[in-house]
C-alpha cells in the first residue's frame, strides 16, 4: 500500500529466618489461606509501529485507514494476499514505477523482496518496509540494501528514502487497517526530484485507500 515505524519482577528470594538471642527456633511463617481468584485474559496490545524511528522528517507523508468488522487476523491476511493485478490502478502505478514486477505478485511478497527491505515486522499485525534511490526515474534506480541499519543511515545526496507501513489496530469489535507512506529527499537534487513526483505520491496515497486496503477490508468481511 510498510511500512509503519517495554513492549515482572524476578521472584523474590525466600526469607531466611534466624534463631533469636534466646536460641529458640523461629516460628514458620504463616501462609495465607487460598482464595478463589478470577483471572481474565489481557487483551492483545496495540501494535503501532514506530515510524519516527526510521524516517522522522519526511518531505511527503500520506496515510489511509479503513475500519472492518472482520477480525484482525483475517483482515491482515486479506491485505497481505492482494495481488498487484487485483488492485487495478494502484497495481499498474506500482509496476510502472518499479519495472519488472509480475502482476501476480502479492503486496506481502513485494514488500519483503528487493528493492524493498523489511525494517520491522510484527507477524500478523504490522510490516514496515523501505527502499532508497532516485524514485523519480523509470530506470529502477534503487540500490539494494543488506540490512535495516543501512536504510536508517542512508544519506546519499540526490536520492530519497521511502518508507511503507501497514498495520492493524483493534477497537471493541472492530479492526482498523492502516497504511502510510513517507518520503524523505536527500540533498538539493533529491529535493528537486521528489518535488517532481509529489503529485504522483499523493495519487499513490489515495489509491492505497481505494484500491488497496479497501479491497482488503471487503474481502475479509466476505469471509465472515
Amino acid at each position: 500500500m510498510g511500512m509503519m515505524m517495554g513492549f515482572q519482577s524476578a521472584p523474590g528470594h525466600r526469607a531466611r529466618h534466624r534463631a533469636d538471642c534466646t536460641g529458640e527456633a523461629p516460628h514458620p511463617p504463616r501462609r495465607p489461606a487460598p482464595r478463589n481468584v478470577s483471572r481474565t485474559t489481557a487483551p492483545d496490545p496495540q501494535v503501532t509501529p514506530d515510524l519516527e524511528a526510521w524516517l522522522p522528517n519526511p518531505s511527503i507523508r500520506v496515510g489511509q485507514r479503513r475500519e472492518s468488522s472482520a477480525s484482525a487476523e483475517r483482515l491482515w491476511e486479506a491485505a497481505q494476499n492482494i495481488r498487484l493485478r487485483d488492485a487495478r490502478r494502484l497495481g499498474r502505478l506500482v509496476r510502472w514505477r518499479i519495472p519488472g514486477l509480475p502482476a501476480d505478485l502479492t503486496f506481502g511478497e513485494m514488500f519483503r523482496a528487493p528493492p524493498f527491505i523489511v525494517l520491522h515486522e510484527e507477524p500478523g499485525r504490522a510490516l514496515v518496509s523501505g527502499l532508497v534511490g532516485r524514485i523519480w526515474t523509470l530506470r529502477r534506480d534503487y540500490p539494494e540494501l543488506n540490512d535495516p541499519e543501512e536504510f536508517r543511515a542512508w544519506n546519499t545526496p540526490g536520492t530519497a528514502r521511502v518508507l511503507f507501513a501497514n498495520w492493524i489496530e483493534t477497537s471493541g469489535q472492530s479492526s482498523h487497517i492502516h497504511a502510510e507512506a513517507r518520503v524523505e529527499a536527500i540533498g538539493g537534487q533529491g529535493r528537486v526530484g521528489v518535488a517532481a513526483v509529489r503529485p504522483l505520491v499523493r495519487a499513490f496515497g489515495s489509491l492505497i485507500g481505494s484500491d488497496g486496503i479497501e479491497i482488503a477490508a471487503r474481502r475479509a468481511e466476505q469471509q465472515l
